[in-house]
C-alpha cells in the first residue's frame, strides 16, 4: 500500500470526473460521496487513546460513549467529550451515543450537540426508523449527518425505512451485537454473517448511502484483518469498523481503488470518451464488450480514487 502512503488530502468528488469530452452517464450521482474507508472508535473514558487518536490516519474518528465505555465512566467520558472533538484534526469527527432504548442517549445528546465540530452522529442498534426520528427531533440539527447501526434481526427486517430517514448517509453492520440477538454462532469463514452484511451493503447502495462493514476484532492479525477487508470490498463495503491504531493503514489502503483497478478504470473512461465522439454505445475494449454499466463501475472507481488522493488526470489525458 506505499503507492498511497502520506496521501491525506481529500480532493473532493467529480471535480475533474466531470470536465471530460463526454457526459456522465445518466443515473450515476457523483455528488454526495465522501471518503469513509476507516471509522475508528476512540472510548471517550481513556485519555491516553483519546489523544493518541488527534490528527490520526482515520478518515472517520469516532468518540465512543457506548460499547467502549464501562458503566461506571459514562459520565466522566462525556465530560471528555467536548475537549475531543475540539483537538482532533481529521476529516471528519463524530460520536457514538448510547441506544435509544438505554436511557442514556438524552444526556449523550445534550453533551455532543454543544460542539461547533461535530460532523457525525453514530447512532447504535437501531431498530426502527422511529429511533432516528426521535433523534432528529431531539438534535434538531441538519448540518450533522447520521451513521445508522444495524445490530439487530428487527433492524435487517427494517432497514429500507432506516436508510430513508433524513440525514442518515451510511449504513452500519455491528456483528458481534446481531450475533448476541440472532444466536448465530460466528465461525472463521464468516459464512453465516454473509446474508446480513449484503442486506446492509446492498440497501446502503439502493438508497445512495455508504455502507460500513464489521470490526475485525483479532487487530493483532493482519492477515485477517486483510482478508476480511477484501471480502468487504467485494461485498459493496465503502468502510470499515476499526478498534485499534495498527488497523487504519491497512484498511485505508485495501478500501483505495487498487492500481490496476484504477488504470482499467481509466481506460474504460477514456474509451467511452472517443466512442461517445463516434456516436457509439457498447464498445470492444481489448476483447471485452464494454457498456454503460461497466461505465459507470468505472466512474465510480476514478471517483473513489481521487477522494483518496490519488491523481488520475494523467490516465484520463494519456
Amino acid at each position: 500500500m506505499f503507492w498511497l502512503r502520506g496521501i491525506q488530502k481529500n480532493i473532493g468528488s467529480q471535480r475533474r470526473l466531470l470536465s471530460v469530452s463526454a457526459p456522465v452517464p445518466p443515473g450515476l450521482n457523483l455528488k454526495n460521496e465522501r471518503l469513509r474507508r476507516s471509522v475508528f472508535y476512540v472510548p471517550c473514558s481513556e485519555p491516553r487513546k483519546v489523544a493518541k487518536s488527534i490528527g490520526c490516519a482515520a478518515d472517520c474518528v469516532i468518540y465512543d460513549l457506548e460499547d467502549g465505555v464501562s458503566m461506571n465512566r459514562k459520565e466522566e467520558a462525556r465530560s471528555s467529550l467536548l475537549s475531543a472533538l475540539s483537538q482532533n484534526q481529521t476529516r471528519e469527527r463524530g460520536v457514538r451515543i448510547n441506544s435509544i432504548s438505554s436511557g442514556m442517549a438524552q444526556a449523550d445528546l445534550e453533551v455532543a450537540l454543544k460542539s461547533e465540530r461535530l460532523d457525525v452522529l453514530m447512532v447504535p442498534k437501531v431498530q426502527t426508523a422511529n429511533d432516528l426520528h426521535w433523534v432528529l427531533e431531539t438534535m434538531d440539527n441538519p448540518k450533522v449527518r447520521i451513521i445508522a447501526a444495524i445490530e439487530t434481526a428487527l433492524g435487517i427486517c427494517n432497514i429500507r425505512e432506516i436508510a430513508q430517514v433524513p440525514q442518515v448517509d451510511s449504513l452500519l453492520f455491528a456483528a458481534e451485537d446481531y450475533c448476541a440477538d440472532t444466536g448465530i454462532i460466528r465461525t472463521e469463514g464468516r459464512r453465516e454473517l454473509y446474508y446480513a452484511r449484503s442486506v446492509v451493503s446492498t440497501t446502503a447502495h439502493a438508497f445512495g448511502l455508504q455502507a460500513i462493514d464489521m470490526v475485525t476484532m483479532d487487530f493483532r492479525n493482519p492477515s485477517i484483518l486483510q482478508e476480511e477487508s477484501q471480502e468487504a470490498v467485494e461485498m459493496g463495503f465503502t468502510g470499515k469498523q476499526l478498534i485499534h491504531p495498527l488497523q487504519i493503514d491497512l484498511v485505508n489502503g485495501l478500501f483505495a481503488p487498487q492500481p490496476q483497478v484504477v488504470e482499467r478504470a481509466a481506460e474504460i473512461v477514456c474509451g467511452y470518451r472517443e466512442h461517445y465522439q463516434r456516436g457509439k454505445g457498447a464498445f470492444d475494449l481489448n476483447g471485452k464488450a464494454i457498456d454503460m454499466p461497466v461505465v459507470k463501475w468505472a466512474y465510480r472507481v476514478l471517483q473513489r480514487a481521487e477522494l483518496a488522493g490519488i491523481d488520475v488526470t494523467d490516465k484520463l489525458n494519456p
